[in-house]
């Protein structure tokens, strides 16, 4: 591996940490409603799980997973149900933070999991590993992993933060409940995506 290719690399991790999808949502909506270290421990760990699925995918799990069959599929359904899930939880939200409430922030394992039923991650790890890796080259999986480390825990922690500047703006619940519920139903327009896709 070449040094010139750090730079794309970096560019690509950037461009898939940052964009919309659902573990953005979330922590946006984590910003909105709970405390920045609830917001910050589900980053950490959407991050982490993101990591290590990456380098599972450039270790080969992609390959297994076209070979077993339905694998593919349960996973897919998987995630759309988990999705639709989140979906509900942001739609029944009052827009109030009552005290004693936090423990039902979503947390370090919720993001590690999401990561796994997001279809996102998995087509971020795939495309950048068959497009910045040579084949199965422990040593580049690892290199590009640790690039994307701090950009998907930083870009993430960037949606969780604008969570928290918007909270200051939305101090009255009705506003918080309207952004809750535009968040559900981008994340139901990604299950409808996820269902025809």
């Amino acid at each position: 591996m070449t040094i010139t290719l750090i730079l794309p690399m970096t560019a690509f991790a950037l461009a898939a940490s940052i964009s919309p999808g659902p573990v953005n949502l979330v922590c946006l909506s984590s910003g909105t409603r709970y405390p920045l270290s609830k917001g910050l421990m589900f980053v950490t760990g959407a991050t982490l799980g993101f990591i290590v699925l990456f380098v599972a995918i450039g270790l080969g799990l992609y390959s297994i997973m076209t070979a077993v069959p339905g694998l593919n599929e349960f996973l897919r359904w998987a995630g759309i149900i988990f999705l639709i899930y989140l979906s509900v939880q942001l739609l029944r939200d009052d827009g109030r933070l009552h005290e004693g409430e936090t423990h039902k922030a979503p947390g370090f394992l919720t993001g590690a999991i999401m990561q796994w039923l997001n279809p996102k991650a998995w087509l971020a790890s795939a495309s950048g590993i068959g497009a910045y890796t040579s084949g199965h080259d422990l040593r580049e999986v690892i290199i590009f992993a640790m690039l994307y480390m701090p950009i998907c825990w930083l870009s993430l922690s960037c949606w969780v933060y604008a969570g928290v500047y918007l909270r200051r703006y939305i101090q009255r619940p009705i506003v918080l409940v309207i952004l809750n519920r535009v968040l559900a139903l981008l994340l139901v327009a990604s299950c409808i995506y996820l269902m025809i896709g």
